[in-house]
């Protein structure tokens, strides 16, 4: 997986609009890539905000880059934290309702398909918690997936679409369905009192 590393922007924009190229066969050009994919738009609004979140001796900058994101969210409707951690090459196809939480780290190559959510439990809210899963390298996420937790997705592994994920998946896997396991409710657990 990458390490945090500063890039030229232009570099970055070109690894990311390649990246639109090979995750997309409707991408027809750079250039109507980076006018229409929203996606696109979200990523780079994360590359800057994260920016400005790991720029410590800036005061402000962390009230900064969460306006920005907020405004990015409005626009594209994918919220990223400032605080995850996204390698090179990240696209997101279709994009229209993923959020990618704050301690989320995602490596290399990574695509992502509308409505993926990279969320947490609840729990440990310490400094330095980790909250969110952690995606290798390689690793597609179907529309709709679901990843909550501090769990781990191997690299060069498929997540189908609608699928939930609660634990650690090994690298070069394929995981699909939902997570859920029925039990027994007790009393008038989860119904509204009318």
């Amino acid at each position: 997986m990458s390490r945090p590393v500063r890039r030229g922007v232009l570099r970055t924009v070109r690894e990311d609009l390649a990246a639109a190229r090979r995750g997309d066969p409707a991408a027809r050009g750079d250039l109507e890539n980076a006018i229409v994919y929203s996606g696109l738009h979200a990523i780079w609004a994360y590359r800057l905000t994260h920016r400005l979140w790991t720029a410590s001796s800036l005061p402000g900058s962390r009230f900064v880059a969460r306006v920005i994101g907020q405004a990015a969210r409005s626009v594209t409707g994918i919220e990223i934290h400032p605080g995850a951690r996204i390698g090179r090459r990240f696209f997101i196809d279709h994009g229209m309702g993923v959020v990618i939480g704050a301690t989320a780290v995602i490596g290399d190559d990574v695509v992502l398909f509308h409505g993926v959510t990279l969320g947490g439990r609840g729990g440990d809210h310490g400094p330095g918690a980790r909250r969110h899963p952690v995606v290798g390298d390689r690793v597609v996420l179907g529309a709709g997936s679901s990843l909550i937790g501090a769990i781990t997705i191997g690299q060069d592994s498929v997540v189908g679409a609608n699928t939930v994920v609660t634990k650690d998946v090994p690298a070069g896997s394929v995981v699909t369905g939902v997570a859920g396991t029925a039990r027994p409710r007790s009393g008038h657990e989860g119904v509204p009192t009318l």
